[in-house]
């Protein structure tokens, strides 16, 4: 899957977002080792004003149009500056575009403003990648997440993640992984990464699951598989929570 073109991005933020974009930063997979076949394009957009629902209408109907289907997909998100300089827990996310919402999109739902505990890791990874596709780098404009917030903001999402077990069964697998190896190491990384620090700690019977997980996420084997993955796939992600609640336990 080819990455979308940054340069048809970022003129349409310009756009329809004039006079009020400060900077616009590139984290995720493109700066953890690489996009892989079914990473998203991962933006941050820093604005001076919260955008209105206008250009959040825009924003969702151009976006449509580029990402998902034979294109990359793309996440998007927008923050002003004011709501995460100086920090605060939870942070507010202004707007947010995933293709994961594409059927809220095609309802008419534009997404508003709302408190993000999620932006924790994200605003944590931007500053780590320091990977500018317009303006300063991204520590002239954002704040450090403290290490205790970045700890509860990536336990906070756990319920919402089980839940969407049976629809995005890899990514859920994976990012309890990851969940696990940042708690565990401090580090944030790509999510065959921390597959990679996860396997040789899970119990033998869990690690296909994982494994699967890991090489579907690469490219390198179909997303549906006869045999262990159905059946092994709960017991691995509860493995994975309890271990998380442990890591959890010992950073209080």
């Amino acid at each position: 899957m080819p990455p979308l073109d940054t340069r048809h991005l970022l003129p349409l933020l310009h756009r329809t977002l004039p006079d009020t974009v400060l900077g616009i930063y590139l984290h995720g997979s493109a700066t953890l080792g690489g996009l892989r076949p079914h990473s998203d394009l991962d933006v941050l957009v820093v604005v001076r004003e919260p955008t209105t629902l206008a250009q959040r209408r825009v924003l969702v109907e151009e976006l449509m149009k580029v990402s998902g289907g034979d294109a990359r997909p793309v996440e998007l998100i927008v923050v002003v500056q004011g709501d995460v300089r100086p920090w605060r827990y939870p942070p507010v996310c202004d707007f947010l575009y995933g293709e994961w919402l594409r059927d809220d999109y095609e309802r008419g739902v534009t997404p508003g403003p709302e408190p993000s505990p999620d932006l924790a890791p994200l605003l944590t990874m931007v500053l780590l990648a320091d990977a500018p596709l317009y303006g300063p780098p991204p520590a002239a404009l954002l704040d450090a997440v403290p290490h205790a917030d970045l700890r509860r903001a990536i336990v906070a999402g756990v319920p919402e993640l089980l839940g969407d077990l049976e629809t995005d069964t890899r990514n859920v697998l994976l990012t309890l992984a990851r969940i696990w190896t940042t708690l565990a190491t401090g580090d944030i990384r790509s999510k065959d990464a921390a597959a990679d620090w996860a396997l040789p700690r899970l119990p033998a019977e869990h690690r296909p699951v994982l494994a699967h997980a890991r090489a579907v996420y690469l490219g390198e084997e179909d997303e549906h598989r006869d045999g262990v993955l159905p059946a092994g796939v709960r017991p691995c992600a509860e493995f994975l929570v309890r271990a998380i609640g442990g890591e959890e336990g010992q950073g209080a």
